[in-house]
């Protein structure tokens, strides 16, 4: 409870008339009698008003929500006697990684109940507490606000987003994309051996196999197929770089969001998968395994992994993984720079993996350069802020230049287009059979 706006100008006005009432000689009964019927209306009105226990609140447990998401919570006020107060305001308390708070508003579902969706923006990965529900009604003079504090204890579970995998949407284009509307297993343009086929009119002469047509006395071809049991290890740079938020969204959960896609894909393609986390350190290696099978158990270790607030050694983590690896396999590594004098090692060490490995090296472009460079120039500061980041976009193209001419895939996109351009490089290097 607290006294609203209206009693605190009433309050003032009757301090300013009793004070102009004395310095101007008259008899201070006006003012006495006008402090007393404020007082008497501002207690009558404090025992009419209905308090906290007037009202019960329900809330729905949140489910599972993805990064970068809204969760949505429902909730109903109940008046517990007679008719429901009109609530004012209502706000929502919770985790300051969510933003520490949010309002929302009650529609009245008759006279005694109201409900209300309260949106929580999932910006970080993890379990949330929300802890409580504020409420603000005016009494009925409106000379008080009643401020209850509703606790609910509820908890939100906010996981990496796999929305194109329960959307279908990967599922589709790797399909299309490896077998086509039927499963044909990719014959004819593999490196695998598939079976033999009597050789007929139209087929490449140098499928025959000489030695077995002797043997049956009739032209036999072999037909190949795609190779599969491929390795894929993703990558995940977790180092305070990748902390940086871009639409509200860390660049490491984009990264982890794009992975997943990844993993579904590999999944579908008869792949293996493995997880590779680092930053200060080596943190987190989970040797490929079948991603259909995988797929669970990576998503779980992703959700769990932590911010890391330390800068990425890649030259140790990068030379622990090339250790690791025994066969050639196809590297997504997921990380970020600065400049280019930070990037000199990781360029290096990227360099000896892209030797026995296949390489891709993704990361986020920043809106906020181009943004910068874009801006209209109306005073000094913005132009310096434009040369600044001009001179940062050109450092990036030349490290992604260089690692380009090694022979590294490189990818810079923004995030809403991460996950399809890298399930379009992940099937390119499949076709061409790189790995």
């Amino acid at each position: 409870m607290r006294p609203s706006r209206r009693l605190l100008l009433l309050s003032a006005l009757c301090l300013a008339g009793g004070l102009l009432i004395l310095a101007a000689g008259l008899p201070p009964e006006g003012a006495a009698v006008a402090v007393a019927a404020l007082t008497l209306a501002a207690m009558a009105d404090l025992a009419l008003t209905p308090g906290r226990g007037a009202v019960a609140l329900e809330v729905g447990t949140p489910a599972d929500t993805f990064c970068g998401e809204i969760a949505r919570l429902p909730a109903r006020l109940q008046a517990t006697r007679g008719v429901l107060p009109p609530i004012a305001e209502a706000r929502a308390e919770f985790h300051a990684d969510l933003g520490g708070q949010t309002t929302f508003g009650f529609a009245p579902a008759g006279t005694a109940a109201a409900v209300a969706t309260i949106a929580i923006p999932a910006r970080k990965r993890g379990v949330f507490d929300i802890s409580a529900i504020w409420l603000r009604w005016a009494s009925r003079l409106g000379l008080w606000e009643v401020t209850p504090r509703l606790p609910i204890e509820r908890q939100l579970r906010v996981v990496p987003n796999i929305r194109p995998i329960a959307a279908g949407t990967v599922d589709t284009a790797v399909r299309s994309e490896l077998y086509g509307v039927k499963d044909t297993i990719a014959r004819g343009e593999g490196s695998e051996f598939h079976q033999l086929v009597e050789f007929t009119a139209g087929m490449d002469y140098r499928a025959i196999d000489w030695k077995r047509s002797a043997r049956h006395r009739n032209l036999v071809a072999k037909e190949m197929r795609a190779e599969r049991n491929h390795q894929i290890i993703l990558a995940l740079d977790n180092g305070y770089l990748m902390r940086g938020q871009i639409d509200g969204v860390a660049r490491v959960d984009h990264a982890i969001n794009a992975a997943l896609v990844v993993a579904w894909a590999a999944g579908l393609g008869g792949d293996l998968v493995g997880l590779y986390s680092f930053d200060a350190q080596p943190r987190l290696y989970t040797p490929p395994q079948p991603a259909r099978a995988a797929f669970p158990r990576l998503r779980r270790q992703m959700a769990d992994m932590d911010y890391s607030s330390v800068e990425a050694n890649h030259t140790l983590a990068l030379a622990h993984l090339n250790g690791l690896l025994k066969r050639r396999s196809l590297i997504v590594m997921f990380s970020d720079f600065a400049d280019t004098t930070t990037a000199e090692l990781m360029m290096e060490n990227i360099g000896v993996l892209n030797r026995a490995h296949v390489v891709v090296f993704v990361t986020l472009s920043d809106p906020t350069l181009a943004a910068r460079q874009r801006a209209t120039a109306a005073d000094p500061q913005a132009v310096a802020e434009a040369v600044v980041a001009a001179q940062m976009q050109r450092e990036r193209n030349l490290v992604l230049d260089r690692l380009t001419r090694m022979g590294v895939f490189c990818l810079e996109t923004g995030p809403g287009q991460l996950s399809p351009r890298l399930l379009s490089a992940y099937l390119d290097i499949k076709a061409k059979e790189l790995i």
